[in-house]
């Protein structure tokens, strides 16, 4: 869980049932409690065992379980209004997650032009990043209207930002709204931005274990699409046990395979978007 937040230097008391270990800090010496299980046979180090299911040094697990209540709070209050502003203006709102480089603004792009020659679907996007208007920039160059989204130092958006991106958006009707979330597997999972479903992208390139090792997110997903299929010649990637690594964080999954570069697989995935509406 990603918050921003000032760390306490109050000690604080150990926990019954918690597995705790002396942790050197910056290598220096001092030590300090933390919540982490130590694995008795190889001595590697899990953290977020605890209540809050994270380490945050100087903080107590009941201080991080308060501040992500009172942040994820105020960022749901922002994602119902938007959920009710696509509702009433009949717009689904899809947030496309993922690592960097996975191929979503090139997906995005071959959607907007598969979909104008589909018919007359109004599309918008917002994309997220930490810095520039790249991504902006290549989706305006299709014709769709887009609002570049800069986080600074954040590194997801949140639902106050997608609000204030709407609202500078053209007005119209109907449509799709795609959100183009900063490239990061871990800190979008939880953060609701009033979107219909979370569309996480996996391309091939980036192995097929990444479900296991980042389950909030494939859990969080409505769909899974495996992107860049055309590589698969080139890559060991394992397209089967993938999807098994899926399934077992997220049984109710929807997997799609596509190349947003070749083409192929895309009508699949532009069905699922029409379906979706």
């Amino acid at each position: 869980m990603c918050v921003v937040c000032g760390c306490s230097t109050v000690n604080e008391p150990i926990q019954p049932g918690v597995a705790y270990r002396q942790v050197h800090a910056h290598g220096i010496g001092q030590t300090q409690q933390q919540h982490v299980a130590v694995d008795a046979n190889t001595g590697d180090l899990h953290y977020g065992t605890g209540a809050a299911q994270l380490s945050v040094p100087g903080m107590s697990q009941a201080r991080a379980i308060r501040l992500e209540q009172n942040v994820l709070g105020e960022n749901n209050s922002h994602a119902a209004h938007n959920r009710t502003h696509f509702a009433a203006h009949d717009i689904l709102a899809l947030n496309l997650v993922s690592s960097p480089g996975s191929g979503k603004t090139t997906l995005l792009c071959a959607t907007i032009l598969a979909l104008r020659q589909r018919g007359a679907i109004p599309v918008a996007v917002i994309e997220g990043d930490q810095q520039t208007s790249c991504d902006a920039d290549r989706i305006r160059a299709t014709g769709a209207p887009a609002i570049q989204v800069n986080t600074g130092k954040g590194c997801h958006l949140d639902a106050q930002m997608v609000g204030d991106a709407v609202a500078a958006l053209p007005s119209g009707g109907s449509g799709v709204l795609f959100i183009e979330n900063v490239g990061n597997l871990v800190c979008p999972a939880m953060w609701d931005l009033g979107e219909a479903a979370k569309v996480v992208i996996l391309s091939v390139t980036e192995g097929e274990d990444k479900p296991l090792k980042y389950p909030d997110m494939f859990a969080a997903a409505s769909l899974m699409v495996l992107n860049k299929i055309d590589l698969l010649p080139y890559v060991q990637f394992d397209v089967e046990r993938c999807i098994a690594y899926a399934r077992r964080v997220n049984p109710g999954i929807a997997i799609l395979q596509l190349s947003a570069t070749s083409g192929a697989g895309m009508d699949a995935w532009l069905d699922w978007i029409e379906t979706a509406r």
